[in-house]
């Protein structure tokens, strides 16, 4: 994930994944539990969260902008924060760091629980998403130090199949507490019930995870703090207008677009002088200049500002304009979330032998089925849409499964070994800044037009800008399938006929 996963984690594999002379700790399964449970608290909030919405809206009087910052910030903090968490992991120690942002992830849950006030929350959820992204860089790290070879692949396996079950049970594990608790206070049982986990994982956390034996005194410029700062300004500036298009009336909001840019552009500047002076930026940008790399960055952040803001406009339709239950309203989503974990390992297997025209593929199945929702929704209109759209939501994630993880592997398959790490944090840090800006702007719209219109036409105005944002990234993939087929044609054309044959 983050840097540590391979620039360290290579370094250090001969000493931190054995104890003693090479014997592999004994407690290493056990400890690998507990990471596992850390990241599936950490990534089930991404999805848990979204079936809670409309009872958060009733139970605190939520305006629309706070409930897009609810989802929107906690992806934001979690993303800027992925690499340099990495890098003082590294240094400090996995297991302190580790154990830091699990403390700080359970008080802030606890914080988000007991929220008197939508600001309460929206800055509750700002800070669980820092822990989160202290958290999870720690994960793959440890991964590296406590297993080799095929113990390895078994348990970054385990990992992947984890962030599929936290995603797929997410929905309907929320709709259940809020069924259980009550509409009205049920969505506080959604952070509450990081608690328990929480507290169980912080004691095992101490006494099965391993020390890093490299860990030492960091320097503050190593986690480039100019760097996170001029990025996270740069993208909040970005989601500002559309977050706040309705409470802000008026046209010069649109301004800060342009501060935006100068931000972002100030962002590109910094993190270029940081290359040429020797110090870690938080993003390389030599590893922009490989072409399948910076292709499938821009692609995956277009596919995540699409597919995650599907849920949040999805839950909403059907809680708040057709007054499902959180629990039907989670099972009605479940189908994305059942079709992407079928379809992922599939395409872990396939994306060797198709490259990126699978991707390509994928990204046309979500596209036609966020298309066939939208039309299953004006057919079947009422309480029968959640029906409806079940059969076009399994199609959309069958193609999601061979998107995400594919995608990852062609991104990452040009670039050098030794900065893998970084390369592989920056993927997740546009995963995640994606998902603030596909929520904000996909929110914006669907907001705009649920006063007027009502709640089915807001709902696919919603899913057109969504699928505007999967197309995006499919025409991203098409131009990297026609690149690399002209690029083997002139290297056809280059041969001489006589070596040829």
């Amino acid at each position: 994930m983050a840097e540590s996963a391979a620039d360290r984690g290579s370094a250090g594999r001969g000493t931190d994944s054995a104890s003693g002379h090479g014997t592999p700790d004994p407690r290493r399964w056990r400890a690998l539990a507990v990471c596992l449970v850390a990241g599936f608290m950490t990534l089930l909030d991404v999805s848990i969260v979204n079936v809670a919405l409309p009872s958060i809206r009733e139970g605190l009087h939520t305006p629309e902008s706070d409930l897009q910052w609810v989802l929107s910030g906690y992806a934001l903090a979690f993303g800027l924060f992925l690499i340099p968490a990495g890098r003082l992991g590294d240094a400090r120690g996995r297991r302190a760091v580790f154990m830091a942002g699990l403390t700080l992830f359970t008080l802030s849950s606890a914080a988000c629980g007991a929220a008197q006030s939508s600001l309460w929350l929206v800055i509750a959820r700002l800070v669980q998403g820092l822990a989160g992204g202290m958290v999870s860089p720690q994960i793959s790290a440890l991964i590296q130090q406590m297993f080799q070879g095929r113990e390895r692949g078994r348990a970054f396996g385990m990992f992947g199949t984890v962030v599929g079950i936290s995603t797929a049970v997410g929905p309907l594990l929320g709709g259940l507490l809020i069924q259980a608790a009550g509409a009205e206070e049920g969505w506080r049982w959604v952070f509450y019930v990081n608690l328990p986990l929480g507290l169980i994982c912080l004691l095992l956390a101490r006494r099965l995870l391993p020390d890093t034996p490299s860990a030492g005194p960091v320097r503050l410029r190593d986690l480039d703090p100019l760097g996170v700062l001029l990025l996270g300004t740069g993208v909040l500036t970005l989601l500002l207008p559309f977050v706040q298009s309705r409470q802000w009336p008026g046209d010069g909001k649109w301004l800060l677009l342009i501060l935006a840019v100068a931000l972002l552009a100030a962002f590109v500047a910094w993190e270029g002088r940081c290359g040429r002076r020797g110090t870690q930026p938080v993003i390389d940008l030599r590893l922009f200049r490989v072409r399948s790399y910076w292709l499938g960055c821009l692609l995956i952040l277009l596919y995540f500002a699409g597919f995650t803001s599907i849920f949040f406009i999805t839950t909403l339709y059907l809680q708040s304009g057709l007054h499902y239950t959180a629990l039907q309203a989670g099972l009605a989503i479940t189908p994305f979330a059942l079709g992407s974990a079928v379809a992922a390992s599939p395409g872990g297997r396939l994306v060797g032998r198709f490259g990126r025209p699978l991707v390509a593929v994928g990204l046309a199945a979500v596209a036609v089925g966020l298309g066939a929702t939208a039309l299953a929704v004006h057919l079947v209109p009422g309480r029968g849409a959640g029906w409806a759209m079940a059969a076009p939501l399994l199609f959309a994630g069958l193609g999601s499964g061979l998107v995400i993880a594919p995608n990852q592997t062609l991104t990452l398959s040009e670039v050098p070994v030794a900065t893998a790490g970084s390369a592989g944090g920056t993927l997740q840090t546009g995963q995640r800044v994606g998902s603030a800006i596909g929520i904000a702007a996909v929110g914006s719209v669907f907001f705009a037009r649920v006063g007027s219109d009502g709640w089915s036409s807001a709902y696919d105005h919603g899913l057109v800008v969504s699928v505007a944002f999967v197309v995006a990234g499919l025409l991203v993939a098409l131009a990297d399938v026609g690149g690399a087929r002209r690029g083997r044609n002139r290297g056809r054309r280059s041969v001489p006929p006589a070596a040829a044959s």
